[in-house]
This record gives structure tokens, sequence and C-alpha cells, in this order.
């Protein structure tokens, strides 16, 4: 169950998100249960499909992650036989592509991903979706911009 601050309280920004984060991590995770990989696998797997033959630093950079954790993210994953990870484009980069056992298991992910996102945006409301996940992308500029003084 999700808990809120005291009513009186001075919400956290930062807390705030991340509990929601857990919140729905848990979830996810939940519902990805059985399938071999949990929520932050299965996005990473699916921004290495989007950029395949990018350098790892640009799905790092789309993950909002700094390079350290997503080649700590993906390590298991390589090991497992679900990553192959390539010369880049210059001597300095790698990029990454999903084995066919990674495709496989994204697959199979897949259709429990899109089946607890269909329910929690339809309970939650499309519109509201998409009014929240607007302001939740201003507040990123915002916390952007703070950090830049």
């Amino acid at each position: 169950m999700y808990t809120s601050n005291s009513p009186n309280a001075i919400l956290c920004a930062c807390t705030t998100v991340k509990k929601l984060a857990r919140v729905l991590g848990r979830a996810y995770d939940d519902a990805l249960a059985g399938t071999g990989i949990n929520i932050t696998q299965f996005a990473v797997m699916r921004c290495i499909v989007r950029r395949t033959g990018e350098p790892l630093s640009r799905v790092a950079e789309e993950l909002e992650m700094d390079r350290t954790s997503l080649y700590r993210a993906i390590a298991p994953m390589i090991r497992d036989g679900w990553i192959e990870v390539m010369p880049g484009t210059d001597a300095r980069s790698r990029a990454a592509k999903l084995t066919r056992k990674g495709s496989g298991l994204l697959a199979k992910a897949a259709v429990r991903w899109d089946s607890i996102q269909g329910g929690l945006i339809g309970c939650f409301g499309k519109d509201a979706w998409k009014v929240l996940a607007g302001e939740l992308s201003r507040l990123a500029d915002c916390a952007e911009a703070e950090k830049a003084k």
C-alpha cells in the first residue's frame, strides 16, 4: 500500500517521485515474475533494441543512467547470453545488441508488460497519464535547470 506523508508535511519532490518509482517498480516486477527478467532489465533491453549499433553511452543517456550504472546493469545480461557487446563507432565506444535468447526473453516479458501497462493506464486514465507524463518531463527540466545554477 502506498503511504503518503502527514497532511502538514512539506513534500520533497525527489522523495515523492522516488517513493512512487519504488511502488511502480514492485508492481511491474510482480507482473514480470516468471519471465526471467525484472523491469530494469526490461527497460535496458528495450532501449538497446531501439539503439542497436549505437554507443552504449546513448542508451545510458536515454535511460537517465550514468555509464557505470548501465555497465553494471548489463553485466549479468551479457554473462547470461541475453546481450552481446561489440566495438562501437570509434575505438573508445561500445555498442550492444540482443541475442536470440535475449530477444526471446524480451518478447515473453513484453506480453506481461503490455498487460500491466494497459491495466495501470486504464485505471489511472489515458488522458491523466498523458498530463502526468508531461508534468514529470517538466519537473525533470526544472531539476536540470536547478542543477545548472
